[in-house]
């Protein structure tokens, strides 16, 4: 007889960036302890403006990651299109992406969450390729190793690289590649339609017991449309309860990275809700 502990998914919880709400922490290296003391588990460490830590400070912060117990992942700037029309563009942003693998090798972060591309007038198939090559670069040149996964992200406009279709095929193809599912994007990528039981399945399917890596925001409906417009998870667009519904009745193992503007406040929320499904965090 199978026991009920053989689908206990194996759950890391925590805010993108530094706590405000709930605790207000005073630095990056400050915010792992107080995540901690929330009783969260992961914590995301935000580049999104540019890499700015310096080697030694994600020395320290990894080190205390350790003490801690935080499961750490990093955001690389935002300012990144690999299928930019201008070669110094392309050229900048291959260097944001190795400077935030470098940064995330030395905390122990196992994976940099990056918005790789717009098509633009290259298209999605060249662009597809375009991408593929400049990671390839960007891994080579950071001289991390196998020591972090690059972390291409589901994208919410249709105008931008990052369908489920192309991470998941781009992970296949290479090893340190892995699809990470922004569920806000997806559902407004899809236009209102998310079926968590089906997404985690593919996963399963593809990528067997490999730790899933997602985000997790309500959006914005405007204009007649879902936007990329983050708000509180009250807001269940798309709604938090499926998904830990879901997550109750699996052997999985995945972060959920709260992108709520509430950050630390809504990811206690989630997890409250993650213990109503009998869903306890990793230890």
């Amino acid at each position: 007889m199978d026991s009920v502990f053989e689908l206990m998914a194996r759950v890391y919880l925590g805010p993108a960036g530094i706590p405000q709400y709930v605790a207000k922490a005073r630095s990056t290296l400050d915010a792992v302890r107080v995540v901690r003391e929330l009783g969260l588990n992961a914590m995301e460490v935000e580049f999104v403006q540019g890499v700015r830590m310096s080697r030694e400070l994600a020395k320290q912060v990894g080190k205390a990651a350790q003490e801690y117990n935080i499961k750490l992942s990093v955001h690389a700037p935002y300012f990144i299109n690999l299928c930019s029309e201008e070669t110094d563009k392309v050229e900048k942003s291959r260097q944001r992406l190795v400077d935030s693998l470098d940064r995330a090798y030395y905390m122990g972060a196992w994976v940099v969450v990056v918005h790789a591309a717009y098509y633009g007038k290259l298209g999605p198939q060249k662009c597809y390729e375009k991408v593929k090559e400049e990671l390839e670069k960007a891994y080579k040149e950071s001289g991390v190793g196998s020591g972090v996964y690059v972390g291409v992200e589901i994208t919410a406009r249709t105008n931008q690289f990052g369908s489920i279709e192309e991470t998941f095929k781009l992970a296949k193809e290479l090893p340190f590649v892995t699809p990470v599912v922004d569920w806000g994007h997806l559902y407004a990528r899809n236009n209102g339609v998310l079926n968590y039981g089906e997404v985690l399945d593919l996963w399963t399917k593809e990528f067997g017991d490999r730790h899933m890596h997602t985000h997790f925001t309500s959006i914005r409906y405007r204009n007649g449309k879902y936007v990329d417009e983050h708000e509180p998870i009250e807001r269940n667009m798309p709604p938090f309860e499926p998904l830990a519904k879901e997550l109750s009745a699996r052997d999985i193992t995945i972060t959920l990275i709260c992108e709520s503007p509430l950050l630390e406040k809504d990811a206690l929320l989630m997890k409250e809700i993650l213990e109503k499904h009998g869903v306890r965090l990793a230890t």
